[in-house]
This record gives structure tokens, C-alpha cells and sequence, in this order.
């Protein structure tokens, strides 16, 4: 099993007031908990159950995922450029696993 690998496509820059486009796509080898191994017993679920996004810590972004996901779950969303700061995504799968990325904005 891989390791999940999470990704996002952010500008660096923005204009003040400006809407940009934040796009996010982890890796994840995701199990629903309703398949059977070769012994019969059932595979745990393990999925990317929430993700969240925070400029300067400040939550401005979240979801909750839930078994109809696809195993590779991309997320596009918007947000206005107000201040510059750290852009921070967090992926949260079952069992405890976390996932961080982080991102510098500057507002010009």
C-alpha cells in the first residue's frame, strides 16, 4: 500500500479582492468498508472523511467526505484574496491519518 499524496494548484500572488481558484487532489487507495478480503473478512473502511482549508488559521474552507467519494478525491473551490498569508490544506482519513500541505499567498 502507498503512502496518499496530496496536491494543490494555488497562485502565489493575488490581486486584492480578487477570486481565485483553488484546486486540491489527494491519492488515496480509499475503502469503503463493504468489500471482503480472500478470507471473507471485511476490509475496514479507510476514506478521506474531511478536508479543510485555513488562510492565516482562520477556516475558509470545508467538507465532509463520505463513502461515494472516488478514491482520488480532487476539490475545487474559490476564495477572495484579502490579506497575504499561509494557506493551509488538511486531508483526514479514518483511522487517524493526516494530511498537510501548506501555501504562502501574497495580496498585492
Amino acid at each position: 500500500m502507498f503512502a496518499p499524496t496530496p496536491r494543490v494548484q494555488v497562485p502565489g500572488a493575488a490581486a486584492s479582492g480578487e477570486v481565485f481558484s483553488v484546486k486540491t487532489l489527494i491519492s488515496h487507495p480509499m475503502e469503503t468498508g463493504l468489500r471482503y478480503d480472500d478470507q471473507g473478512n471485511v476490509i475496514p473502511r479507510k476514506i478521506v472523511n474531511k478536508f479543510t482549508c485555513r488562510h492565516n488559521g482562520v477556516v475558509v474552507f470545508s467538507v465532509d467526505l463520505h463513502e461515494a467519494m472516488a478514491a482520488n478525491p480532487f476539490i475545487e473551490f474559490y476564495l477572495r484574496a484579502t490579506e497575504s498569508g499561509r494557506l493551509e490544506f488538511v486531508w483526514e482519513e479514518d483511522g487517524g491519518g493526516i494530511y498537510v500541505l501548506e501555501h504562502q499567498l501574497t495580496v498585492t
